[in-house]
């Protein structure tokens, strides 16, 4: 049973200029560690934090009517699986939400101007 959808579509360039004009107030607000590693190791980073930027959004839509409370932006962790996959790890107040009942997942995708998410969050049990 689906318990929440979302999607989200972003310019690269909007996250680039936020980036650009709140440098690290902007960077620790929204992304953790693990997440700013990841990001400034690529070539075209700015594509990277499009891409962990507009997953949040698509995943906060998702969650928004399941969880019944606001959470940081830094409560979830966007990372890539070994064969490229993008994964959710929910961190913060969120560790304990999904539990065994609950499963979220996200696809992303880009071109070269925009980023988007699409999230679903469902009951397995």
């Amino acid at each position: 049973m689906i318990l929440g959808i979302g999607i989200d579509i972003i310019e690269i360039d909007r996250i680039k200029k936020s980036i650009e004009n709140y440098g690290d107030a902007f960077l620790n607000k929204i992304y953790t560690k693990t997440e700013l590693d990841y990001c400034l190791s690529k070539k075209n980073k700015y594509q990277h934090f499009a891409a962990r930027f507009a997953a949040k959004e698509a995943i906060y839509k998702a969650m928004s009517t399941a969880t019944g409370f606001s959470f940081q932006w830094v409560d979830l962790e966007i990372f890539n699986e070994p064969n490229g996959m993008p994964r959710v790890k929910l961190l913060g107040k969120l560790t304990e939400f999904l539990g065994d009942d609950k499963d979220l997942k996200i696809t992303m995708s880009h071109s070269e101007n925009y980023v988007t998410c699409f999230a679903v969050l469902q009951k397995v049990k």
